[in-house]
């Protein structure tokens, strides 16, 4: 579950980013809304723990986010807490099973080949698994970006973005797959866009108005 409440972000001199109040029960999923410059990366960071909390309150799965030290925050984060970013971030010089091998590592858990293996076959990308990310196609690198995201089975699972740059045959495969993989492993997911394809898959929708 995730509770926001009176919760605010300012960057130096910018103007004050409010955030309205709202919770998403334990494995929904939920769109944040917005025009570009309202705010929904930020609010997506502040969830995530990437953005320490100025004012107001995150609670993710009972636990107050401004309550943890910064070593605290990343360690939460790293084991509940899973990322699809609009630019996936992986590692180009490494394989696909290699970038995935990242999660585990990061968030100090065990590798777990059986796990990875699973996630691969059920993304559709175990043939790619020694390819590197040079090789792969926009779709197939987003679906390793998803499996690095879920393989630590996260309670959240945050996405940014996730579609904005996908065809439409892409974008709603993508969105197929992450509420599946959400509803297989009973993650909350939440997805920051301005997709306006998304509108009418989720009707949980949050709107950021600043």
């Amino acid at each position: 579950m995730i509770v926001v409440s009176s919760l605010s972000h300012q960057y130096q001199s910018e103007k004050v980013l409010h955030f309205p109040d709202f919770m998403i029960k334990k494995g929904d999923a939920c769109l944040l809304l917005g025009n570009s410059g309202s705010g929904k990366t930020t609010l997506l960071h502040l969830i995530g723990g990437l953005l320490s909390i100025q004012k107001g309150k995150v609670e993710i799965e009972g636990h107050e986010l401004n309550q943890f030290s910064e070593a605290g925050r990343d360690s939460f984060r790293g084991k509940n807490i899973g990322f699809i970013f609009q630019r996936n971030h992986l590692i180009s010089s490494l394989s696909v099973y290699q970038n995935i091998l990242m999660a585990p590592y990061l968030a100090g858990f065990s590798r777990d080949d059986k796990r990875i293996r699973e996630v691969l076959q059920q993304l559709g990308i175990w043939d790619k698994r020694e390819s590197r990310i040079s090789q792969l196609s926009q779709g197939q690198a987003q679906r390793v970006a998803i499996a690095r995201a879920v393989v630590n089975k996260p309670a959240v699972i945050l996405a940014d973005e996730p579609t904005s740059a996908l065809d439409d045959e892409n974008c709603e495969r993508v969105m197929q797959i992450m509420l599946e993989i959400s509803r297989m492993y009973g993650s909350t997911l939440v997805i920051a866009t301005h997709d306006q394809r998304l509108r009418s898959m989720l009707p949980l929708q949050v709107e950021i108005k600043n």
